[in-house]
């Protein structure tokens, strides 16, 4: 039998402090321009202790060309869209969007205290998909798949299929453009798993909580792992190993690269400026809310 390539950390990066919609505070990764991001564009983490930090949320405003996925740990949110979609993401839920050729949503929050918690991560659409209809999906917490795999670790699967400890696992969102896997890792000090995961397949890691070990590459709280394709062959794997140093918590993405040019400008994400220059004239000339 073949032996699993290990995969390796090649670029760590930090979550930067910015903020986004009405003033919601954030902590953001972007690697539009990253090859080894791919499928991924974006990962926000979402976190206060006080409501005047998020209390705005994020008005109505447009997309093209992206999928988003929410996920929240901690607090409500209301999305609503101009298709008529009206979902209340509650605490361990998730919500999918594909943005396709135009939607216009919000995404407010609906609690008046306490701590919110939880992430946006942006996933490009490969341009076959970039101007098809819309779609909106949301996942409440229990149809999120869980395998506790020890006393002190749970793993959630959000999204796509992860094999975690040689058991396959499958999240109820399963519709991305390209293969796309997210998981959430909550675990005590001194738990440990092993993934195994296509070797033509990007991978991630963001550290939300504590400190861990990825195949023996120690990181803390904000780092954002990357580690890229090992090889373009279908049908081989690679192992990640991941350890925690201390009580932890991580989001692991996995997911196919999209060999594709990538322009983006605001909410917009196309394969081209006369395509971002497009999505501005259809929504500025109310074509959106014709979709």
């Amino acid at each position: 039998m073949t032996q699993a390539h290990i995969r390796e950390v090649r670029l760590v990066m930090q979550s930067q402090p910015t903020s986004d919609g009405d003033g919601v505070k954030i902590q953001r990764v972007a690697g539009f321009n990253n090859k080894h991001f791919s499928p991924f564009l974006m990962m926000d983490e979402l976190k206060a202790d006080d409501k005047k930090d998020y209390v705005g949320g994020f008005p109505p405003h447009p997309h093209r060309g992206i999928e988003t996925l929410t996920y929240m740990m901690n607090g409500h949110f209301q999305h609503k869209d101009h298709m008529g979609n009206v979902g209340e993401l509650r605490s361990g839920g998730a919500q999918w969007m594909a943005a396709g050729q135009g939607v216009i949503h919000s995404e407010m929050p609906i609690m008046e205290e306490g701590q919110l918690h939880g992430f946006q991560i942006w996933i490009n659409q490969p341009a076959r998909d970039k101007m098809k209809p819309a779609k909106y999906f949301d996942f409440q917490p229990e149809t999120i798949t869980e395998e506790y795999l020890s006393d002190g670790s749970l793993l959630r699967v959000l999204a796509g299929a992860l094999e975690v400890n040689r058991k396959a696992l499958q999240g109820p969102l399963m519709d991305t453009g390209v293969p796309a896997t997210v998981a959430d890792w909550k675990t005590q000090a001194n738990e440990s798993i092993s993934l195994n995961i296509p070797s033509q397949h990007n991978a991630m890691i963001y550290v939300y909580k504590g400190k861990i070990n990825v195949n023996g590459k120690s990181l803390k709280q904000s780092d954002f792992a990357i580690m890229p394709a090992s090889s373009l062959e279908n049908n081989t794997m690679d192992t990640i190993q991941l350890e925690a140093s201390s009580d932890a918590g991580l989001l692991i993405f996995v997911g196919q690269p999209i060999d594709e040019p990538v322009v983006h400008y605001g909410p917009f994400v196309m394969n081209s400026m006369d395509e971002i220059n497009q999505a501005i004239n259809d929504y500025q000339a109310g074509k959106f809310h014709q979709y």
